[in-house]
């Protein structure tokens, strides 16, 4: 061995990040260097003295560098064919559902047994005998998943852009008064002769009334952390929230109903017909529910002055652009959350209270995403 191998080996035989079997090999050529006998550097080394022959053997047929790794075997032929994995993971990209199965979407375990039952007959005898485990190794190196769902939104509504602008047109509207109410009141000017309000709305269905069965324990400090509740409740059915948010003042309008028509509709309009003056202008962003376009929703609009109110529609699926989501789910995580009631009566009530809670410390809300893309 060279000088410059002899180096290499020393500090590999000291290594501690090195693996195991260079590091044991290394220390074989040294000692073998020293004291050329199998027997000898095997029982230095605690290692078989074919072990150490074997090593040395490599060493001299290959160099002493290259006798520390492994020499390439041929391994194993693959049993399964590439053309029986293509077909395999073709057949997972199908649904379950059309090949005859009552499933939807294929289990692992259900695609194996549908490959060993026809693969031979489709040309690949490899799977005749395979198995779910051999199933996840293919499928997973092609980063298949055919049991799980991942869903997606198809946009479904041609006129997106054209009516997201519209809303955001809204929201610019109110950018504008704001800045406007705020030099008025630094300059202590008259308001304007023709006042706007701007409010965005949503219904919030479904909110259950339900009742524990047993009372809930309280928190006792260093042994139970948190309120205990029985697993037992009962329903007492479903009540809808219908609120809007004023844009510039942040004050909630709302209405607990046990439905959410046309009627329902309705009267939360007349609510805020009542709460701003007749010279007033009231700006709706709201979605395309029934009620908000029925024939009685029209009817009843008509009775009203010209101007008096104006409705903006979200896009089919822009139910995020509309301001009045983010407060309903702070109001559901704030209020709604976890409660406990012992009769639809009393939902409604609570539900009005943390209305008028919000409204002793209202918050103005302000859209700012893709508002400067507003035409």
């Amino acid at each position: 061995m060279t000088g410059k191998e002899i180096e290499t080996l020393t500090a590999l035989s000291r290594s501690r990040t090195e693996p195991a079997s260079r590091v044991s090999r290394a220390a074989m050529l040294l000692a073998y260097r020293e004291n050329p006998s199998f027997f000898a550097v095997g029982r230095r080394l605690g290692v078989h003295h074919q072990t150490v022959q074997r090593c040395i053997e490599r060493a001299v047929a290959y160099g002493a560098l290259a006798a520390l790794d492994d020499r390439p075997r041929p391994g194993k032929e693959p049993v399964i064919t590439p053309e029986a994995k293509a077909w395999l993971v073709s057949l997972a990209c199908d649904k379950a559902k059309e090949h005859g199965y009552p499933h939807e979407l294929w289990t692992t375990r259900l695609l194996a047994r549908h490959a060993r039952e026809n693969g031979p007959a489709a040309g690949h005898d490899c799977l005749a005998k395979l198995v779910q485990g051999t199933v996840c190794k293919i499928l997973g190196r092609e980063e298949i998943k055919p049991h799980k769902v991942r869903y997606y939104l198809e946009r479904r509504d041609a006129e997106f852009e054209q009516k997201m602008a519209e809303v955001l047109c809204v929201y610019r509207e109110v950018q504008v008064l704001k800045k406007a109410a705020a030099k008025s009141k630094k300059a202590k000017s008259k308001k304007p002769s023709k006042p706007v309000a701007i409010v965005s709305y949503d219904e919030k269905p479904g909110i259950q009334a339900i009742a524990t069965t047993a009372p809930d324990l309280p928190p006792v400090p260093g042994v139970h952390p948190a309120f205990a509740r029985d697993f037992e409740y009962r329903r007492h059915g479903t009540l809808s929230l219908l609120a809007g948010i004023d844009l510039l003042t942040g004050k909630v309008h709302a209405l607990v109903k046990d439905r959410h028509r046309s009627r329902e509709f309705i009267e939360f309009l007349k609510l805020l017909d009542a709460a701003y003056p007749a010279s007033t202008a009231i700006k709706l962003i709201l979605d395309n529910h029934s009620a908000h376009i029925s024939k009685e929703t029209r009817a009843w609009l008509k009775t009203r002055p010209a101007g008096r109110f104006e409705f903006t529609f979200t896009p089919k699926h822009g139910s995020w652009l509309n301001l009045i989501e983010g407060f309903f789910s702070k109001f559901a995580r704030s209020v709604l959350r976890h409660i406990r009631v012992t009769s639809k009566h009393e939902l409604k009530e609570r539900i009005m209270a943390g209305i008028d809670d919000v409204n002793k410390h209202p918050v103005i809300h302000t859209w700012s995403y893709k508002l400067a893309e507003a035409a």
